[in-house]
């Protein structure tokens, strides 16, 4: 069984920052890509940004030279560093990680963290 537990969501200003924080916890061999997606009512869940085992990252358009993601390997965290946050990055922010369950054979779950909300007012 493996978790992901999400941090860091809340209410800011325009122009200001949030952080946010996701630990993934159980039966983990190792986790290949971790990332972040948002959703708001009405409309499809939207990848923000991921970032692999090795470092290589991708972002949306709409957040990049905004957003920073990063992880610590050893601890199986990704942080998602949020500055001049606008009103339209108002959405549910979901954890999301691709992990390596077992050896024998390899195999590979999914995994989704429960989400935290993220509303920037005007």
């Amino acid at each position: 069984q493996v978790q992901l537990v999400e941090s860091g969501g809340g209410l800011v200003q325009a122009g200001g920052s949030l952080r946010l924080s996701c630990a993934a916890s159980g039966s983990i061999f190792s986790i290949n890509f971790m990332g972040w997606y948002r959703q708001v009512p009405g409309k499809p869940r939207e990848l923000v940004a991921r970032i692999t085992s090795d470092g290589s990252t991708n972002y949306a358009d709409s957040v990049k030279g905004r957003f920073t993601i990063s992880r610590d390997n050893a601890k199986n965290t990704v942080i998602l560093q949020m500055n001049s946050l606008k009103p339209e990055d108002t959405a549910v922010y979901y954890c999301d990680a691709m992990v390596q369950v077992a050896a024998l054979p390899v195999r590979y779950l999914e995994v989704w963290g429960q989400g935290t909300l993220v509303t920037v007012s005007s």
